[in-house]
């Protein structure tokens, strides 16, 4: 690797490292058809409505600004703070471990490189369980 693409890689956001919005949203798309499907993510299917199709932009939108792209969710008229958003549903270990390995088995799927994968895998897994509240 050369100086230029070292320097490249130590600058860019977790949004650039990922691949951008393409990248970011397959890795969305794919994180909800695992929940979809997965009967081992039941439980937290359960807590979304039938059609996902607005979760998936408003997750879609969330992510692209916590990893540092384009702040897209901080102009939704219907934005809420991530805490307030998942106040109302239960959510324990169970419910983490089951966001987790949704989250894990999309990363997985993602032509990205392994250490960009543990990047995002490591801060998901704070997020997951810092939304815990019971």
């Amino acid at each position: 690797m050369s100086n230029a693409d070292l320097l490249a890689r130590v600058t860019a956001t977790p949004y650039e490292q990922l691949g951008g919005a393409p990248v970011l949203r397959r890795l969305v798309d794919e994180f909800y058809d695992i929940m979809d499907r997965d009967p081992a993510a039941a439980g937290i299917r359960a807590m979304h409505a039938a059609d996902l199709t607005d979760v998936r932009g408003r997750l879609f939108d969330w992510l692209s600004g916590w990893s540092g792209g384009p702040p897209v969710y901080n102009a939704r008229p219907d934005r809420k703070c991530i805490m307030s958003a998942h106040a109302p549903y239960a959510i324990g270990p169970a419910e983490r471990d089951q966001w987790m390995g949704c989250m894990r088995q999309a990363l997985a799927g993602l032509e990205v490189d392994e250490d960009v994968r543990a990047l995002f895998e490591a801060a998901f897994a704070r997020l997951a369980d810092g939304l815990r509240n019971r």
